[in-house]
Order: C-alpha cells, then sequence, then structure tokens
C-alpha cells in the first residue's frame, strides 16, 4: 500500500498548506500554536496540550506508534492538525479516536475538512473500522464539516467538561464507519488514488 505522499503541498484557494506529519523537533511549534488556540476549542482534547508534558507525552506516542498526527504549515507556522489516536492493546484496537484543531486566522477556507480527510486515508491505511470525533455542542461549523464528511452522532456527554471559569460543557460524540462510508468519502476525493 502507497504512502500518503508527504510532505505534500496543497493550495485552498488563497492558502497554501504544507502538509507533513508531526515529529519531535515539532514540540515547540505545537506548544506554540495550543496556546494561540482559544481556550474553548481546547475543551474537548483529553488533556491540556498547552502544557509541555503533555506535548512530550504525545511526541512519545507518535514514535510508539500509537498516536499519528499531521499538521498543515505555513512556512513554520502551524496552522491546524489532525491526530488519530488508537490503542491496538484495548478491546477496541479497530477504533480510531481523530482530534482536528485550526487555528482561527485559518478557518472557513476547507483546511478542517482537509485534515479530517488525510485523517481517513490514514485510517484506511491502518485497517481501521471506526473513527470517533468529539467536540463540545457549540463548535456548530466543525459539526457541520463532520456530518458533511459522513460522521454521525452517537451520544451527548452532559457537563462533560468543565473549563477554567468553573463553568460546564456537553460534548458531543460523533462516530463515522469506515468501510461502509470509504465509497462514500471517495466521492469527496479521499481514497486510495490520492
Amino acid at each position: 500500500m502507497k504512502d500518503l505522499g508527504y510532505p505534500k503541498s496543497v493550495e485552498l484557494g488563497a492558502l497554501s498548506v504544507l502538509l507533513r506529519e508531526m515529529r519531535g523537533a515539532d514540540e515547540k511549534d505545537m506548544l506554540d500554536f495550543a496556546r494561540g488556540l482559544p481556550t474553548h476549542d481546547l475543551l474537548f482534547l483529553r488533556r491540556d496540550i498547552t502544557n509541555p508534558k503533555v506535548v512530550s507525552a504525545w511526541v512519545e506516542a507518535i514514535r510508539a506508534g500509537t498516536i499519528w498526527t499531521v499538521l498543515a504549515l505555513d512556512g513554520e507556522t502551524i496552522l491546524g492538525c489532525a491526530a488519530l489516536i488508537r490503542d491496538p492493546l484495548s478491546w477496541s484496537p479497530q477504533l480510531g479516536e481523530l482530534r482536528v484543531l485550526v487555528a482561527p486566522a485559518a478557518r472557513d477556507r476547507g483546511l478542517g475538512r482537509l485534515l479530517i480527510q488525510e485523517a481517513f486515508r490514514k485510517a484506511l491505511r491502518l485497517n481501521l473500522r471506526k473513527l470517533t470525533a468529539m467536540m463540545t455542542v457549540d463548535q456548530k461549523g466543525a459539526i457541520a464539516i463532520f456530518e458533511e464528511l459522513g460522521f454521525r452522532g452517537e451520544g451527548l456527554l452532559k457537563d462533560h467538561v468543565i473549563d477554567r471559569d468553573g463553568v460546564a460543557h456537553d460534548i458531543v460524540m460523533l462516530s463515522h464507519d469506515v468501510a461502509r462510508g470509504e465509497s462514500q468519502l471517495a466521492a469527496f476525493g479521499v481514497g486510495e488514488t490520492q
């Protein structure tokens, strides 16, 4: 099976990005990216990626093969990322959790959609059968993009996260059956021929 062809340049209208896999040397840039995101955007993550220890653990998980991450770059600046998390030793090794983050200045240009598609391509290569994604219920734009790409609501977790101001937020969980959705996503330009 061919690789994903990284690094590769992609044009999104007036926005030109370089896609490549994350590596250890990206720790500082990832911290800068995470710290530049609105705090609310980070609530669905299981860990606080503005913490250097968390980003170091992320890099170690990439080396161990349990997390795969693609970065969207403008020069050396991270504009977005998609991470695919899996646990091959769990009862659900066929499951991947998808996390996507896009800098506010790079939104509404198709970058989130592109990152989801790249993660789906990787999921196909890993023979994953199901992808999940979580976000706060008020992230309507992100939910709409995931739904356009075949994800469907599976659950609502009431008051699941509490922000730094002590306010509780609901989290929605979406999922996608990778095997059944492969042909549907091919229509969106995601597939083995990419």
